[in-house]
């Protein structure tokens, strides 16, 4: 994240936002509200990204540097993204970086409510779809908890990122929707 005009930061949060494996909360509103919409992944990651960073959204980052940096990340293999859709428009979403069975999310965003919580939801399933799996969310705050997110410390963070890290990661498809 910048720090500054022109300095970049690396920030390791202790503790640490995770959601465990299989974790997110699905809240019955979330459930009936899902069902109008459609999801993908990887169809249209720089548009996620770019939708992440919009000008509007208070403390945004993600400048346009950020984006092509992630889609070359995301044109090798290692950043992928979720898709939220109503009928033929992108109303939600989130990306972030994987390696192994360890997945990274760097950021969200919804244009139609719930649409970002699908977005964990599926990115959970994907994630947990493997063993020793983690999903990493950094900072743990009011509505991630609602999701599921936990804090861990860094030590425990450390241990699982190298498991995680080490395992075969998931096949980035959209998983079964049907048993919301």
């Amino acid at each position: 994240m910048p720090v500054g005009r022109r300095r970049l930061g690396w920030f390791s949060p202790d503790p640490r936002g995770v959601l465990p494996p299989g974790g997110a909360h699905v809240a019955r509103s979330l459930r009936r509200a899902a069902r109008r919409f459609g999801v993908t992944c990887d169809t249209c990651f720089t548009d996620v990204v770019r939708a992440c960073g919009d000008p509007r959204r208070p403390h945004g980052w993600i400048t346009e540097e950020f984006v092509d940096a992630y889609t070359e990340l995301h044109r090798l293999g290692w950043a992928h993204s979720v898709e939220v859709w109503e009928g033929d428009d992108l109303v939600g979403g989130l990306y972030g970086v994987a390696s192994g069975a360890f997945f990274a999310g760097e950021s969200m965003f919804h244009r139609a409510t719930g649409a970002s919580k699908v977005a964990v939801v599926v990115t959970d399933r994907i994630v947990s779809s493997v063993p020793g799996s983690l999903f990493d969310v950094q900072w743990s705050t009011d509505h991630l908890v609602t999701m599921g997110v936990v804090e861990i410390d860094r030590s425990e963070y450390l241990r699982r990122l190298a498991e995680a890290t080490a395992a075969e990661g998931p096949t980035w498809a959209v998983p079964t929707m049907d048993d919301w």
